[in-house]
């Protein structure tokens, strides 16, 4: 999956979410069932718009559950 077609999606779904877009859960199973490709590569890509400074994240108190905020 090429990382700018991910971040394009999860800007779109963090932008969408709110009135004044910050941050938002997403589910990496239902980015994946959505976009077609393996949760891995969500889940890698992800990681990768992390690491580039794109995103940012923090983990919630429930177990398997972060929040992606945009940079």
């Amino acid at each position: 999956m090429e990382k700018e077609e991910l971040f394009k999606y999860v800007r779109s779904m963090i932008t969408s979410s709110t009135h004044r877009p910050k941050y938002m859960s997403i589910s990496t199973v239902k980015v994946a069932d959505l976009l077609g490709v393996s949760i891995t590569e969500v889940e890698n890509g992800l990681n990768e718009l992390i690491a580039d400074g794109r995103l940012t994240t923090t983990k919630l108190d429930q177990p398997d559950k972060e929040v992606y905020m945009l940079q």
